[in-house]
């Protein structure tokens, strides 16, 4: 068993290698890129077995011990949602986060208070742009920075306490924020930093390219950014 478990790994060692196990492997020029697949992979087989053959345990060890493991200190990378989604019944089958980090929690507050009211995609666009801030130089680099920055978010300056009454609502905020920090696109708002209802106009719309329009809110984008 222990000199199976020694070939296994050594294999995978030997396919991140160049070497005469591969030499002769072609890629068929058919219009059927299946027909030959079954040779090609039995002579890939045989030639690896043969290679492997050839080498002492101890050169097989050293192979498989050299394959790539995350460290003690590494994180797993965060996978890129495959599928996203804008709408209510989607979401709704997404689970439900655990008890998150400190910047989901921040994040998900900031859009249950900004913008639960909006359309789910209206959600995902002012969750771009916080997290277009935390990228950008000139802003804090967390999102806990980002929507507590002093009159930046404005529930976070009322003067009103912040209770979350809706839980249902705050849930579908918690699962946008998980998604988005999870690595979903950020495709709706181009870049934009800066959004305002169409209930106010600041004085620095004028001056920044407006990048997008959803639901009540306006999206810009700004300069340098």
């Amino acid at each position: 068993m222990r000199l199976l478990d020694i070939w296994m790994r050594g294999a995978a060692a030997l396919m991140l290698l160049s070497g005469a196990a591969f030499a002769d492997v072609t890629v068929s020029q058919s219009n059927d890129p299946a027909s030959q697949l079954g040779g090609q992979l039995s002579a890939l087989l045989g030639a690896e077995r043969n290679a492997l053959g050839t080498l002492p345990v101890q050169r097989l060890e050293a192979m498989a011990s050299a394959v790539k493991r995350p460290g003690k200190n590494e994180k797993p990378s965060k996978a890129t949602p495959a599928t996203l989604r804008y709408d209510e019944a989607w979401l709704a089958s997404q689970p439900a986060p655990a008890k998150g980090s400190d910047e989901w929690k921040c994040l998900a507050t900031a859009l249950y208070f900004e913008a639960r009211g909006e359309s789910i995609q209206g959600q995902f666009a002012v969750a771009e742009v916080i997290l277009n801030r935390v990228d950008r130089p000139g802003y804090p680099q967390s999102i806990c920075g980002v929507v507590n920055q002093g009159g930046q978010f404005s529930y976070t300056f009322d003067g009103r306490p912040d209770t979350i009454r809706e839980r249902a609502a705050f849930q579908r905020s918690g699962k946008i924020a998980a998604l988005m920090l999870d690595g979903a696109p950020r495709k709706l708002t181009q870049g934009a930093t800066h959004f305002h209802t169409r209930a106010v106009r600041p004085g620095w719309a004028h001056r920044f390219p407006r990048t997008a329009v959803i639901g009540a809110h306006l999206f810009y984008r700004q300069p340098g950014a």
